[in-house]
């Protein structure tokens, strides 16, 4: 049974059954006084005569030795014969009404409440409407119910809501793929071509030549693939949580890509305290690795780095060219970069700040960033 005609049969029987008591509560009322209204008026008869003398007013007549047929035994059944007959036909003609006014109420309330409830559910048949045309190619579409801000319309409004999320997220993972691809594809071209143009030419400087970008190649592949695996493993969520010293990570970070950042004629700068967090060592360490890497990576020559720890939040700032406000965001999402989606560049496939946000929210925490005025960014990572 659909939800109109269930709506229809409990809200129309609940108006009928409570109509009907209310009118046989009136039926039983009015002939309650009807009885008692009968039985208090008095019945004449073609036999009644008015009285005479005795306060009266009205002079007995002299008398007559007349006799009379004897009038008693008529009065008495016609009087009880009228008042019956008269009582009977009043409560029939109530009765016969209030039937056919039972019936009309009954009709109408279940045809009213069938009108209600269709006009009431016409926004659901919307929605489904809606939601069954769906398809990844249709993602597009919306709802859009007009009206009133009721709870059909906040319905309607969460179902666009989800759409618009759910087309995002489409269209996010259509890019990932291309992306990949590209990613994946760039690397096997050249190392083909590599290895074609060497076998052309097998003079050993030529093949040394081909070895050592074969090589770069495949090291580019391999960090591609690692960061792919930590992604995945960011957004599947953690198995298990213990005591992470995040203090003591940061330290070991910042230790190891010393070297990177003095080539580059960076300062890099800690100031942390002690936290201790509950999560996976290894996806914390790849998270602030990420961060101070790409700090120093994208800077400029004699630039700086800081790396504050605090109870709240992880910072890490950096200088280097200027971040529009309105692309901050985007390079969050898989093989984003600043200036293009795919670069091919041997630093870097793009995945660094995905895999931070994918790592801080496997462990319950979120990931923002700001541009700096001067350049640079600041990515803060609150974890709870």
């Amino acid at each position: 049974m659909t939800v109109r005609a269930r709506m229809t049969l409990l809200y129309g029987g609940l108006f009928a059954v409570i109509t009907l008591s209310v009118l046989g509560a009136v039926l039983w009322i009015q002939r309650r006084i009807v009885n008692d209204r009968v039985q208090d008026v008095p019945m004449k008869s073609r036999f009644d005569v008015v009285p005479c003398g005795q306060g009266h007013g009205v002079p007995c007549p002299p008398q007559r030795p007349i006799e009379f047929a004897d009038p008693g035994p008529r009065e008495g059944p016609k009087e009880g014969v009228g008042r019956e007959q008269f009582q009977e036909s009043l409560v029939g003609s109530q009765r016969l009404v209030m039937l056919v006014a039972i019936v009309v109420i009954v009709v109408l309330a279940f045809a009213v409440c069938w009108w209600l409830t269709g006009r009431l559910l016409r926004p659901l048949h919307r929605i489904t409407a809606t939601a069954r045309r769906l398809s990844l190619s249709t993602l597009d579409e919306r709802i859009a119910l007009d009206g009133p801000q009721d709870e059909l319309r906040e319905l309607a409004d969460t179902f666009d809501a989800m759409i618009d999320r759910l087309e995002k997220a489409v269209d996010s993972q259509r890019r990932f793929v291309a992306n990949a691809s590209h990613e994946l594809r760039t690397p096997l071209a050249i190392q083909r071509t590599a290895v074609e143009v060497g076998l052309a030419d097998p003079s050993p400087e030529r093949l040394a030549e081909v070895r050592e970008e074969m090589l770069r190649n495949t090291r580019r592949s391999e960090r591609l693939i690692e960061g792919l695996l930590v992604l995945a493993q960011g957004e599947r969520g953690l198995d298990a949580r213990a005591p992470v010293d995040l203090e003591a990570v940061v330290g070991q970070v910042v230790e190891d890509n010393a070297a990177d950042a003095g080539r580059g004629r960076i300062s890099v700068a800690a100031d942390t305290r002690p936290v201790t967090v509950a999560g996976d060592e290894v996806l914390l360490t790849r998270m602030v690795a990420n961060l101070v890497q790409n700090a120093i990576r994208h800077n400029r020559p004699g630039g700086d780095v800081s790396v504050g720890l605090s109870e709240e939040a992880l910072v890490v700032r950096n200088t280097g060219p200027r971040v529009p406000a309105e692309k901050v965001d985007e390079l969050f999402e898989p093989f984003r970069r600043l200036h293009a989606d795919r670069t091919g560049s041997s630093q870097g496939a793009g995945l660094g700040l995905s895999i931070v946000a994918a790592i801080a929210r496997a462990h319950g925490g979120h990931v923002r960033a700001t541009a700096n005025p001067d350049g640079g960014l600041s990515v803060i990572v609150a974890l709870t």
